[in-house]
């Protein structure tokens, strides 16, 4: 859940560096460091603060005046240790320095293992402790290469790990095991090592990425040494770094969300673009994916957080459209269950980079049971892409902002796709076409959602002055309000739930009292869920909610001649297929709206992570 950049031979080290942290800062983090290794005094010099890249720039600029042609950076996002300077990477002795992505399970005892052999530690990491051993067997006389082969054997967890020495300005050492790490080299054959490709884009022109128990030598002159878990010589295939792969500039909006937002239309129909073709003639031309649809009877989604929700969209559409039950699960539930899998289920996995965790676990689980394993990933290159059966990206392009927007819908784009091909594999060609006809109009759709938007602000400068908010929607339009009230959360830290809203009156409507605002989604349907979520509405109405509905013209006019006197925000005409896609649209921009006005950090809210690479 943070970032490294390491770099051998380049030379403006202490810059390049900088530039390399800060095109990680979309994935979130507290605190920044770095450490060079001095070209002629063979010095270490560590640099790191908390906060902000800037602060590290600012330090790095005032106190480091000499030159390095080998250092490591990094951004850290706090798990063991406060958020302060002492619990920043890298950690240092005299001898080596270390920055570190994952999470060393069994730190307790390798601490109290040194602190037993007289080694005291400075901070509350679970970091140091690696370090420490390491450099405890490097004082002993053992090689570098030794020194991290017999630490990282004793480690249970996860890491990447980039580590330089005083003693050997010339290398960099970097090891991997569940968390990603990958090696960059340019057209001139220097090498760097970072955690992403973003991170190696400013200096590197093709990549390869670390497989796990992987350790590698880089060093100054180009040559690399990559031993595998098993301590044999092995080869990494090199590919190049895309352009989607670099960071783009904002265009002229205030934030990367708000500009990501706006790109929605693009991003749904590129995505579309590639999986669907234009329907004619009763035909539609689909992409194969590769999946066996007239096989399956099965289907298991497993994602985290917003993608999780996109998941549960999918459940409505596949048993309602291609009678395929659906079991959806949180990732970090799923792999510790050890659950039953239908004998001819599909696995599909969903995560916007392609690093999470626990969704890699689960996916592991179900790929050793012998299923075909299917990834929606916005990173073709990230591990779950390349340990997957089926990769079904979403070109949804780089999304800086720590809250995800267009990913999300990207996905829903290709989870319909799915849907569509699977009817069309299953003997449903006809219901096959309409669906692709009508989906292919989404995009129109959403562009028409986003000439409205403009409309919340006065609601979103009530909600900004709210300390609860209750999001209320049925049927596919239930897991969009608790994606709305997970974006609330995230940005504005206002206290948001979502519910379907039959559950209200379960429970949830004890919250309720005079001015609670309530926002439901709430568009005429032909399956009846309309007048259901009306008698909802009411019943928290009843009780004193400022109430807001999100609906639709016919919507409207049913709500009139019932008298509802409540704030009406108009969208588009939408069905079943469409529906979530459109009403995502408003539930990102009012959280948007909300957090501007009360001046928070929007691309990059507190305590989050875009890459979740810890359990």
């Amino acid at each position: 859940m943070c970032g490294i950049v390491g770099l051998v031979g380049h030379k403006d080290a202490v810059n390049k560096i900088i530039d390399g942290l800060k095109k990680l800062e979309y994935r979130g983090y507290d605190s920044a460091g770095m450490a060079l290794v001095e070209q002629n005094s063979g010095e270490l010099c560590v640099i790191k603060t908390a906060g902000k890249i800037a602060n590290l720039e600012h330090e790095a600029h005032s106190k480091y005046k000499g030159a390095a042609e080998a250092g490591i950076g990094h951004t850290r996002w706090a798990t063991h240790g406060k958020p302060t300077k002492e619990n920043a990477h890298p950690h240092a002795t005299e001898l080596v320095a270390l920055v570190h992505n994952g999470i060393i399970e069994n730190y307790a005892d390798l601490r109290k293992s040194l602190l037993a052999q007289g080694i005291s530690l400075n901070s509350n990491t679970d970091t140091e402790v690696v370090m420490q051993m390491i450099s405890l067997l490097l004082s002993k006389g053992v090689a570098p290469l030794e020194a991290v082969q017999r630490t990282v054997s004793s480690i249970r967890g996860t890491y990447a790990f980039g580590i330089v020495f005083k003693q050997h300005p010339e290398m960099i050492i970097g090891a991997r095991k569940g968390s990603p790490l990958a090696i960059g080299v340019n057209a001139d054959g220097k090498l760097s090592l970072g955690s992403d490709a973003v991170a190696l884009s400013g200096f590197a022109n093709q990549v390869a990425y670390l497989e796990d128990g992987d350790i590698a030598q880089l060093y100054t002159n180009g040559s690399l040494n990559i031993l595998d878990k098993d301590g044999n010589k092995a080869a990494r295939p090199w590919q190049p770094i895309s352009k989607d792969q670099s960071i783009p500039d904002k265009k002229g909006y205030e934030h990367f969300m708000l500009k990501e937002i706006f790109e929605q239309p693009s991003t749904i129909a590129d995505t579309l673009i590639h999986y669907i073709g234009r329907p004619s003639n009763k035909t539609v031309n689909i992409h194969p994916s590769g999946i066996s649809w007239d096989q399956t009877n099965h289907i298991t989604i497993i994602a985290c957080g917003t993608s999780y929700y996109a998941g549960l969209v999918a459940k409505y559409w596949f048993e309602k459209y291609a009678r395929i039950p659906v079991e959806v699960d949180v990732a970090s539930e799923y792999r510790y269950r050890t659950p039953p899998v239908h004998e001819k289920s599909v696995g599909i996995f969903i995560s916007q980079s392609g690093e999470t965790a626990d969704t890699l676990a689960a996916l592991r689980y179900i790929r050793n049971l012998g299923h075909t394993c299917v990834t929606i990933v916005n990173i073709p290159t990230s591990t779950l892409a390349r340990e997957a059966n089926v990769v079904l990206p979403t070109f949804a392009g780089l999304e800086i902002s720590v809250a995800s927007t267009k990913a999300f819908t990207a996905q829903m784009a290709v989870l319909a796709y799915m849907l569509i091909e699977a009817l069309k594999m299953r003997n449903d060609a006809d219901l096959s076409f309409e669906l692709a006809k009508e989906f292919l109009t989404v995009d129109a759709l959403i562009l028409n959602a986003l000439d409205t938007m403009q409309g919340l602000t006065q609601l979103a400068k009530k909600l900004s002055e709210t300390k609860d908010v209750l999001y209320l929607g049925r049927g596919v339009l239930y897991p969009i309000a608790m994606e709305g009230a997970l974006k609330m959360k995230e940005l504005s830290y206002i206290h948001a739930e979502g519910y379907a809203a039959g559950e209200m009156k379960h429970g949830p409507i004890a919250l309720i009292d005079k001015g609670m605002s309530v926002i439901a989604l709430c568009p005429y349907d032909k399956e009846g869920l309309f007048h259901k979520i009306v008698s909802n509405i009411c019943e928290a109405k009843a009780r004193g909610a400022q109430i807001s509905i999100l609906t639709c013209k016919k919507g409207r006019l049913l709500l009139e001649e019932a008298e509802l006197k409540c704030p009406i925000y108009l969208y588009p005409d939408a069905t079943q297929l469409t529906a979530p896609l459109i009403y995502s649209i408003p539930m990102q921009f009012l959280a948007y709206l909300t957090a501007l006005n009360r001046g928070v950090d929007i691309d990059q809210p507190r305590n989050l992570a875009k890459s979740v690479t810890v359990e």
